[in-house]
């Protein structure tokens, strides 16, 4: 999903919508800072994640801040999880789109998990023992010609 301010536009207008979440992603980040980059993905989400050493941990999605993006605490709690042994502090940038907010909190968890593992091996066990490098690979099943959803056919009746 693009910022919630862009939400209701059209399709369009959906290239200046992108356009304008770049800006804010780029804006966030610290120019010529070096970061380490992952992917993540959950259903038809997709959350590209950038760490960034900082003085404090931070968390934007989109260019706003997770608690501004995310709803629901338990939606910030899940995209932030793999952050909570790690004694370093980290700003996190993720651009997202696609899908629901709760599949995007967990493709950004997942693409966090994943950038801490290639900057520290060591981290791989434990993160793995939390499922948190596990890649969900559940999505919606295909609608089937002939039938109202994907398993779901018309009733039957006799007369």
């Amino acid at each position: 999903m693009a910022d919630k301010s862009f939400r209701n536009k059209k399709k369009k207008n959906k290239s200046s919508v992108l356009s304008v979440v770049k800006e804010k992603i780029m804006s966030v980040l610290p120019k010529k800072a070096k970061y380490t980059e992952a992917i993540g993905r959950r259903k038809t989400a997709v959350a590209r994640v950038r760490l960034v050493e900082a003085k404090k941990t931070e968390v934007f999605v989109n260019g706003v801040l997770a608690s501004d993006f995310f709803n629901t605490a338990e939606l910030i709690k899940k995209a932030t999880e793999a952050l909570d042994d790690i004694k370093e502090k980290y700003m996190v940038s993720a651009y997202v789109k696609g899908s629901g907010q709760n599949a995007q909190a967990e493709a950004v968890r997942l693409g966090i998990a994943r950038v801490l593992v290639e900057l520290d091996s060591e981290r791989r066990g434990s993160l793995k023992a939390k499922g948190f490098l596990k890649r969900d690979p559940r999505s919606v099943e295909r609608k089937k010609p002939g039938l109202k959803k994907a398993r779901k056919a018309a009733t039957w009746v006799k007369r």
